[in-house]
């Protein structure tokens, strides 16, 4: 019981400390700063705003409902970290997932970490702590890797240190932004994986590499296999541009096809076809639930 009067004790004290505005905190050498900077402390929903540099813009929705539940049942565990903005404002930092699943479920209050930071610092602090707690796609990886380097001006030495991965590792991400963008969405999206994406990265010309994705999409071919297929592309140019003719022909009855599929299912159907009319259809699903969801809408269950 000592302990829990404590801990409301506490919890009194940095209220009052965060809401006495003649004596606002906005800097580390202000006073009392050491006892709100770095602690937890639950904050108003409705006084956090999003961070303008969340490098994350893809959030599934079956996924975030699933977190949601999972918050109405056990409460936020792990806090989220913002930065205090003015007297009674913050920002986000890192844990937009938990704070919008906080919202679905009507909380008032969440759990945070609070820091003061200029804008590069928490661009910095978004970027890298997003990239070692979220579960980023590899493209949204890469393009928080670009920019680490192109705005907060990180070699790719001192990237490896902050996010402590291999300068190796690092690379093989960055390269992924050289596919073309139709083929990073398919990595986004689920149709292929990162070892596809690096396999075709050593293909120069852009309309090279759709050919050959197309044909990975259509002949559900393995990362193995994609190797194998570049390698012959190298070996055999020639015999290679004509697949990839043969399989922009599609026959007319698919034409519209995926986008009615995606709309009944919402998600990214891909359906694709031989001129003889042999195909293909790939339904991507993230989650359990999900999977749940499209055989329910499939069966008419």
């Amino acid at each position: 019981m000592a302990k829990a009067t404590k801990k409301q004790a506490l919890g009194r004290g940095l209220s009052a400390l965060l809401n006495d505005p003649d004596n606002d905190i906005q800097s580390v050498s202000d006073k009392n700063a050491d006892k709100v900077v770095g602690n937890i402390v639950e904050l108003d929903l409705e006084t956090i705003a999003v961070n303008p540099f969340q490098p994350r813009s893809n959030f599934n929705d079956t996924a975030l409902n699933e977190l949601a539940t999972s918050i109405r049942e056990l409460g936020v565990i792990q806090p989220i970290t913002v930065r205090k903005m003015d007297f009674n404002q913050y920002q986000l930092v890192s844990g937009e997932r938990r704070f919008r699943a906080s919202k679905l479920v009507g909380l008032q209050k969440i759990p945070a970490y609070i820091r003061i930071a200029n804008d590069q610092e928490s661009l910095e602090m978004a970027l890298v702590e997003n990239i070692q707690r979220q579960d980023l796609d590899p493209i949204e990886i890469a393009l928080s890797y670009q920019r680490l380097i192109d705005e907060i001006q990180l070699t790719q030495e001192r990237l490896s240190d902050r996010v402590g991965k291999k300068r190796s590792t690092i690379t093989n991400y960055l390269r992924l932004l050289r596919l073309d963008p139709i083929i990073q969405t398919g990595i986004r999206d689920g149709f292929t994986t990162m070892g596809h994406g690096r396999a075709l990265v050593n293909i120069e010309k852009k309309e090279e590499q759709i050919a050959l994705y197309e044909q990975i999409i259509t002949e559900n071919l393995s990362v193995r296999e994609t190797e194998k297929l570049v390698k012959a592309f190298h070996e055999k140019p020639v015999s290679t541009k004509k697949t990839s003719a043969e399989t922009q022909r599609s026959p007319s009855f698919i034409t519209g096809g995926a986008g009615k599929l995606t709309k009944k299912l919402s998600v990214n159907v891909a359906v694709s076809a031989s001129a003889k009319g042999k195909g293909k259809i790939t339904i991507p699903f993230h989650s359990e639930a999900e999977f749940d969801r499209i055989q329910k809408l499939i069966l008419g269950e």
